[in-house]
Order: structure tokens, then C-alpha cells, then sequence
């Protein structure tokens, strides 16, 4: 499946992050040249800077092609541009757009090219289910027929994870961590990276079960 997500803030960064792993085709798009720099190391996601409310950029992001236009700025008119280009100008099949102000909710509808609308306090999971539902491509915590799971640990004070570095820390079978955020921001989770007290992880596994990757960290 061929994925745009508009927005690479912690929620499109992971989203991007959990499709990716699941062997879909994913264009991230940021209008922060900063912020995009930031993400150049996330594996299988192709970067592009730029405002995903203006066409030629969509176009030269491949939203033509796209089977899906994930919306997920943090202002909700952008949101709304970017779903109605994908809709009515590139013909994209399924378009989701996130809501942050509830009283804008009124207005992601079809009217605006919006398929699915997903209140900003979605869990990512859910909005995930959501996004890609009719596609039967990813359902709730288990993604493509690979039956790739996606859970989610935090690290605590009294986590034996804490203070440790991520490549110390022994995995189940088949288990990779997708990302790690800390301070509410996604960090590429290389192996030297350290895990404080309120890091939460998100990690995909085809193999293990929840109880034993939370075993890992706990």
C-alpha cells in the first residue's frame, strides 16, 4: 500500500513508523526543514520538505499514486486543504484527517474529501485501525497478513530498562522498537540510545506475545 502522511509531528512520525515496518510504501511530508532533518535517519520512510497544502508538492510526493492520505498537522484548516486536494485533485481511495479543535469536527466530512475523521486524543493504534480499516490492511494491534503485532511499554523508575542502553536490552525473537519517545518527541532508536524513566516505546513484533516484551523492559 502506498501511504502519504502530512504532518511529521510525534503522531505522523510514528504512524509512519508502524506502516512502514509493515512492508507498506510510506512518504512522510513536513513543511520544517528543521524538523525534516531531524527524521533523515528513520529506515524505510522517504522524507519530503515542503507544505502538503500546496498541489505541485502533493504531486511531486506521489500523492497520484497514493492509496491512502493520512492528514495529521497540528492546524486543523491544513488538515482540511490537504484531505480535499487528495480527494477531488489526485482521486486518493481513503483519506483520514485528525481533528485537534473539537468544535472544527463538524467540517471533516466527504464535503472536504475527509473519509475517516479521528479526534486529536486517538490512541495510536486506534488511529491506525482506523486509517487503513477498509483497506484490511492493518486491524487493531496486528498488521498485514504477516500478523506483525504493535505494542506499546513505558519505562518507570523501577523499570530494570532504566538507565540502560537500548542495545543491552535482550529481545524477543523477531521484535524490533520502532521508535522511542521522550519529552512527547520520536527519536530514531538506535542501539546506544539510553532509556529514562517516562521513555515510552513502540515496538512491532511478528513472533512475541505482550507479556514477553513488557518481560524485556519491566
Amino acid at each position: 500500500m502506498k501511504v502519504l502522511i502530512a504532518g511529521a509531528g510525534r503522531l505522523g512520525t510514528q504512524i509512519a513508523q508502524v506502516l512502514s515496518t509493515a512492508r507498506n510504501d510510506v512518504t512522510l511530508v513536513e513543511h520544517d526543514d528543521a524538523r525534516a532533518a531531524e527524521l533523515s535517519g528513520l529506515p524505510h520512510v522517504r522524507l519530503v520538505s515542503g507544505d502538503a497544502c500546496e498541489p505541485g508538492l502533493l504531486e511531486s510526493a506521489g500523492a497520484l499514486a497514493c492509496d491512502l492520505v493520512i492528514a495529521v498537522t497540528g492546524r486543523d484548516e491544513d488538515n482540511l486543504v490537504i484531505s480535499l486536494l487528495a480527494k477531488r485533485r489526485f482521486g486518493v481511495g481513503r483519506v483520514v484527517a485528525r481533528v485537534n479543535e473539537a468544535e472544527n469536527a463538524w467540517l471533516f466530512d466527504q464535503r472536504w474529501g475527509v473519509d475517516t475523521a479521528v479526534p486529536a486524543a486517538t490512541p495510536l493504534i486506534s488511529l491506525i485501525e482506523e486509517a487503513t480499516g477498509a483497506t484490511d490492511t492493518v486491524a487493531l494491534l496486528r498488521l498485514s497478513k504477516a500478523g506483525v503485532e504493535v505494542i506499546e511499554t513505558a519505562i518507570t523508575e523501577r523499570s530494570r530498562a532504566a538507565g540502560r542502553a537500548l542495545g543491552e536490552i535482550a529481545l524477543p525473537a523477531g521484535t524490533v522498537v520502532a521508535t522511542v519517545v521522550r519529552d512527547g518527541q520520536p527519536t530514531v532508536p538506535s542501539p546506544e540510545v539510553r532509556l529514562l524513566p517516562g521513555d515510552e516505546l513502540l515496538l512491532v513484533s511478528h513472533e512475541a506475545t505482550e507479556q514477553e516484551i513488557h518481560a524485556a523492559f519491566q
